[in-house]
């Protein structure tokens, strides 16, 4: 990356890191069950509500949508959320919205269905806008319906972040929209809700909520309260991740995972994430790749590539994981940090490679990529485009 964008980038991240204390961020209301949300709504006086999910998840949903009525709220239910929402899928939705006079949102699911219904709450507050005129940083101004969401993964954070991702039908693009008022005002972290995800998404969701805590972490713009999430999600990720994924049932296990990466999550909203993302967003776009999945893949690869950048704020967090001992040097610690989590990917069946990357794809990947980190990521080390279209080589699925 040439000198000029270099600084024009770091200037831009000490900007938003200084402004940091003095901007709007909140902390949703945490529930723990199901159970406490329908008075939530009757307090606010909420009468219809729209509940986003998928098919899949539909049969999950179903204790809520009959509990609802008992507290006389109406559930209007939208299934139809596809990995990766579209612009097709949220204007969809919201016409169903108006249609039925909903006066709040749920999002229910994984970060794709949350995702989705912040981007309905979005376009609600902002009818005059597209989801295009929001993309970026403060764009959408306007509160939002009241929203409730409840992951059913525990891993995108998406249920306390200022983001929601898009992906656009026509080019494949995939881009975020951040603004203060896309924090849910209430995220319900019930475990029961996560018991029957796959195990190869309580590994990948898993290691998301890890990319979250690390990136947040080894980044420029931190605060005492970002890194006291991160290091308490790392240890609860490391404590917990691989009984999770071995007993579905393991509520101790399930629950710890959900806080985690709640943790992640408001670690990162306010201290922001890193090369990863950016990579994983722009291969989501163009390819579908689950975000998780991604993440899971590059985190190593991208940690890596830091080298001593990155060596003594690995070493807190080895060191709070258990994974190193602070007589460990901080290249000693970082190496451990960075083997463990290549063993945890092995030990839960998460490969090495990501399929269906085109080499003719990378350098249009990789500008994406550059688009979407900088300046606003504040990465240990800056790349420009060209020198991001490694990773994609790194991680690419070698032929025979």
């Amino acid at each position: 990356m040439n000198v000029f964008k270099k600084i024009y980038c770091r200037i831009f991240q000490e900007c938003f890191h200084i402004a940091i204390p003095i901007l709007p961020y909140r902390d949703p209301k945490i529930l723990n069950s199901i159970e406490e949300l329908p008075a939530e709504f009757a307090k606010n006086g909420i009468k219809k509500v729209f509940l986003v999910t998928d098919s899949f998840l539909r049969s999950l949903a179903e204790k809520l949508i009959e509990l609802l009525p008992q507290a006389g709220i109406e559930c209007i239910v939208y299934d139809k959320t596809k990995p990766n929402p579209t612009v097709s899928d949220i204007e969809e939705a919201l016409a169903i919205y108006k249609a039925e006079n909903c006066e709040a949102l749920i999002g229910f699911g994984g970060g794709s269905a949350i995702d989705c219904a912040k981007a309905v709450g979005a376009r609600v507050a902002c009818p005059r806008k597209s989801l295009a005129q929001m993309k970026g940083i403060l764009k959408v101004h306007h509160k939002l319906p009241l929203l409730a969401a409840i992951p059913t993964t525990a891993g995108t954070g998406s249920e306390t972040t200022v983001a929601t991702i898009i992906t656009d039908d026509k080019t494949h693009y995939k881009y975020p929209i951040n603004d203060f008022p896309l924090i849910p005002h209430i995220a319900v972290l019930d475990p029961k809700m996560t018991y029957t995800m796959p195990a190869s998404l309580t590994a990948t969701t898993g290691m998301d909520a890890l990319t979250h805590a690390i990136e947040a972490f080894i980044g420029r713009s931190t605060t005492k309260q970002t890194r006291d999430y991160s290091i308490r999600a790392v240890k609860l990720i490391f404590a917990n991740i691989e009984n999770a994924y071995k007993n579905g049932y393991d509520e101790n296990a399930r629950r710890n995972m959900l806080i985690a990466a709640n943790l992640a999550g408001s670690a990162f909203t306010r201290s922001y994430v890193g090369y990863v993302h950016a990579v994983a967003h722009s291969l989501g776009g163009a390819y579908n790749t689950p975000h998780g999945l991604a993440n899971s893949v590059l985190l190593p690869v991208v940690l890596e590539s830091y080298g001593s950048r990155i060596w003594e704020k690995l070493k807190v967090l080895a060191v709070a994981g258990g994974i190193a001992s602070e007589a460990n040097s901080a290249q000693t610690a970082a190496e451990k940090f960075i083997a463990e989590i290549y063993r945890l990917n092995e030990a839960m069946n998460i490969p090495k490679t990501l399929k269906g990357i085109k080499a003719e794809d990378v350098p249009e990947l990789a500008r994406r990529a550059d688009k979407e980190a900088n300046p606003l990521y504040p990465v240990p080390i800056l790349w420009n485009a060209k020198e991001l279209e490694h990773f994609y080589f790194d991680v690419m699925e070698k032929e025979g």
